[in-house]
């Protein structure tokens, strides 16, 4: 059996170059978390895999091989040596892993390489390259000052960070926008898939020698995805930094953001007619998840505005009455969450001001 095998101390070099990979675990395994990089042609199927491994646990290794090789066998076998050599064609540098870098990697190996193909397998497999992860994740905030930027809502703080360098976008990377509305359509990754994008975009932050890290003020859920812990922990003691707009800019960002960018998006994949019916229920639904807090007259108020300024949209193909909702939301609910959350804090705060005024505090900063 072949032993070229990729060590462990070059998993920075394979998360930095995208290097391209083969997952062999069961597609249950993989959907669970795997690497940006990595692409899953399994040794096993999920059904194949549970009985292997419940042979294993009855009858031992011995008797769990041999029962492998029968299920994967003849045209099967085929197939999966076929999947793999075409997905080599086409990344002829490729690596292949499994979980923890043993039988799976180096069967799949050895039948790659009876076809005529020698492609080495990773150390470790996907358990060791996870936990190498995370520890780039908890290590990163001891690694350089950590910054937070605040902002009340409106404010663009994802527009400033996507055009800092320094910046790391937890939303991007959790597939939520913070608040109820100007949510993704897409769902958001497992919990694992996010922390992997994450480490891969902070080794990449490291590689570029940034004298900072920014990252937006988050809470410790974005949406669904948990920040870990460690880095969370870094994130509360950081310095923050606070920008500030003007009313109208606010309003006009979050009416391209609430409306313009949701509507387009569903009339994109729903038709127009249908894409209209969706986004007037995603509003109505955005209200409604927020209820408990707005109380319920006044989240009653909101839907009716809310209504007004659909038909308004929809009969004259106006959008401009949407702002009396964004602005009540504003004054309402948002602003007063805000001021109280930054209060909390206030002592961590070392600098205010507009997008340009930030800018140029940052760059003499890293000067």
């Amino acid at each position: 059996m072949s032993r070229n095998i990729i060590p462990k101390t070059t998993y920075q070099e394979i998360m930095l170059s995208g290097h391209p990979m083969i997952d062999v675990r069961a597609p249950i395994e993989f959907d669970k978390g795997a690497f940006p990089s990595s692409s899953n042609f399994p040794l096993m199927q999920d059904s194949e895999r549970q009985r292997v491994g419940t042979c294993y646990k009855e009858q031992g290794q011995d008797a769990a091989i041999a029962l492998g090789h029968s299920l994967v066998n003849g045209k099967v076998k085929q197939q999966r040596v076929d999947a793999w050599l075409a997905f080599i064609k086409q990344h002829p540098d490729a690596y292949l892993y499994c979980f923890r870098g043993g039988l799976r990697s180096q069967l799949s190996q050895q039948w790659i390489k009876e076809a005529g193909v020698d492609i080495p397998y990773v150390e470790g497999g996907y358990k060791a390259m996870r936990q190498y992860l995370i520890e780039v994740i908890d290590n990163a905030p001891a690694k350089q000052p950590v910054f937070i930027l605040s902002g009340i809502t409106g404010s663009g703080k994802t527009d400033f960070l996507l055009q800092r360098s320094e910046s790391v976008d937890l939303e991007g990377y959790a597939h939520h926008r913070g608040s109820s509305f100007g949510r993704y359509h897409e769902g958001q990754p497992t919990q694992i898939n996010f922390e992997n994008q994450l480490a891969v975009a902070l080794l990449k932050h490291q590689e570029r020698k940034e004298q900072c890290l920014l990252v937006e003020d988050e809470s410790f859920l974005i949406g669904r995805s948990a920040i870990p812990k460690a880095f969370y922990e870094g994130m509360q003691s950081a310095d923050i930094l606070v920008l500030e707009e003007p009313e109208d800019t606010r309003l006009t960002r979050l009416l391209n953001e609430y409306v313009h960018k949701m509507h387009s998006g569903y009339v994109e994949r729903l038709g127009e007619e249908a894409g209209f019916t969706a986004f007037s229920e995603y509003l109505s639904q955005s209200i409604t998840s927020i209820k408990k807090r707005l109380g319920g007259q006044l989240h009653d108020e909101f839907q009716t505005i809310i209504s007004k300024a659909l038909n308004m949209q929809l009969q004259q193909n106006d959008t401009q009455g949407h702002l009396e909702w964004i602005s009540l939301l504003l004054t309402r609910y948002y602003d007063p969450m805000y001021q109280y959350q930054l209060e909390q804090k206030q002592e961590r705060v070392i600098f205010k001001g507009s997008h340009q005024a930030m800018h140029e505090w940052l760059d003499h900063y890293k000067k």
